[in-house]
């Protein structure tokens, strides 16, 4: 496994809106609501995480990424 750190920020927030908002309405077009329309938002939590290279393989896999984004294999190993 690589001796690379990863991290990983979780970030809650809360929206508040008169409608309901959009299923499948992605992250940065709510931001863009609560800044400039018509949703209220605060932040309610944010925690880092450090990851090795094996939970950051999982992590990216989970987003639907894959490990060769930070150069790892499915195993967290340098690829070379």
């Amino acid at each position: 496994m690589t001796n690379r750190k990863f991290y990983k920020r979780t970030i809650t927030i809360e929206v508040l809106s008169e409608e309901p908002i959009p299923s499948g309405m992605d992250i940065a077009n709510i931001i863009c609501e609560a800044q400039d329309g018509d949703y209220s938002m605060r932040e309610l939590n944010e925690k880092e995480t450090v990851l090795n290279g094996k939970q950051a393989a999982r992590a990216l896999k989970r987003q639907g990424s894959d490990p060769e984004f930070f150069l790892l294999t499915d195993k967290g190993e340098d690829i070379p």
